[in-house]
């Protein structure tokens, strides 16, 4: 096996089991290996690491697998990882929720592969060289385990390029999906558009944080912005709010929204939907004097990387400076970063500059975090992706 030497001092990362180390770290390849190629890692004094993805045009050059010397990372170990990551979230899967997120990337030390169950069918990322070849492999491994109608290919994040792959989309193997699949969370019916969706088809890592908030919601007025396709609009339906308006500038997400509500039969003066960019909504909705009880704020990821987070603090900030403006004396905001550059301390104090701007006194009631099918690996905090806060705006 080729072996990747790291400079002196370089080994702390592969030590602690953090799964990246970056191209600097490196001082010499003995051998010429293919991009994804699984390679053997050792420090300065020639000491074995890890057994890891190599990449020589990543910043990411080394993604590390496993750490016994002794095992062969081969189609056996691939279902082994996979098979446990399946298993630990086999109890979330019932008839009231048919949908998670089955294998989550580094999380499960399967860096660059990330596995979505929808009803009967699966979607699949592959966001690393190492992954794409053995994609087939890992077909073969789902099929066993899961007997899926179809896996579906939706390697089109723009992660790929970093890995020099191109963006790919379509059917990997079995049936094509539906235009819409019919899945359920937390007992709500939604219809999944897997092929023209974002991201993998549907955001199920907000399925607590949904529940949690639609408490709030009983006999109130909500504003669900950047609503998509309606997890938190439905959720509040479904406890009771009076009324609903969910905002989203794409016409796919509001159409799917329309689906979702004739679904679950709520009566249609419960809700409205309205396709604009919701910056200009707000702002909108200020002019006219508009005002609700509870706001959802659940943007894109702003901060894609740490050179854009002053950028991006200062797009949270606007955004939740009119959302602090909109609610009523003690109305709940409950706003989100799914930004991985953006930490908890970071965002608290995003919040605070949009309080002082607002002119407002913020309480925090419940911080939000993604769900245990979207697990954060210890040894790996940038997993820790999505957080958000319950706030109540005095």
């Amino acid at each position: 096996m080729i072996e990747v030497i790291l400079k002196k001092g370089k080994e702390k990362a592969a030590v602690l089991r953090h799964p990246w180390i970056f191209s600097g770290a490196l001082d010499k390849v003995k051998g010429k290996p293919l991009n994804g190629e699984v390679v053997a890692v050792r420090s300065a004094d020639k000491e074995f690491l890890a057994y890891a993805y190599y990449h020589d045009q990543s910043r990411v050059a080394l993604r590390l697998l496993e750490w016994n010397e002794e095992t062969i990372i081969d189609k056996a170990w691939y279902s082994q990882k996979i098979k446990q990551a399946i298993a630990s979230r086999s109890h979330l899967l019932s008839e009231e929720t048919n949908t998670c997120r089955l294998v989550f990337s580094e999380a499960d030390i399967l860096p660059g592969l990330i596995v979505d169950k929808y009803a009967d069918f699966l979607s699949l990322q592959v966001l690393s060289a190492g992954i794409d070849a053995v994609q087939s492999d890992i077909i073969e491994i789902l099929i066993a385990e899961l007997n899926p109608k179809g896996i579906f290919d939706k390697s089109d994040a723009g992660a790929r390029k970093h890995e020099n792959l191109e963006p790919v989309q379509g059917l990997l193997w079995g049936e094509t999906p539906p235009e819409f699949i019919e899945v359920k969370e937390n007992g709500i019916k939604y219809h999944i558009n897997i092929a023209d969706g974002q991201k993998s088809g549907f955001y199920c890592d907000q399925r607590d944080n949904r529940m949690i908030l639609a408490e709030y919601t009983k006999e109130k007025t909500v504003l669900d912005c950047f609503c998509y396709s309606g997890g938190f609009s439905l959720n509040s339906l479904n406890h009771g709010a009076t009324h609903v308006t969910s905002v989203d500038s794409s016409g796919l997400a509001i159409e799917t929204l329309q689906h979702n509500l004739g679904l679950n039969g709520f009566a249609a003066d419960k809700q409205n939907s309205i396709q604009s960019d919701v910056n200009k909504q707000l702002r909108t909705f200020k002019e006219e004097g508009r005002k609700f009880d509870v706001i959802v704020l659940d943007p894109p990821k702003y901060a894609p990387s740490r050179s854009a987070l002053d950028r991006a603090a200062r797009a949270y900030k606007d955004l939740n400076r009119l959302g602090m403006l909109l609610l009523e004396s003690g109305g709940i905001l409950a706003t989100f970063s799914c930004s991985g550059a953006v930490d908890m301390e970071t965002f608290k104090q995003i919040i605070a500059w949009a309080a002082l701007d607002a002119g407002k006194e913020v309480q925090i009631i419940k911080q939000f975090h993604q769900p245990e099918d979207h697990p954060v690996r210890i040894s790996f905090p940038e997993g820790e992706y999505l957080k958000g806060l319950l706030l109540r705006v005095l």
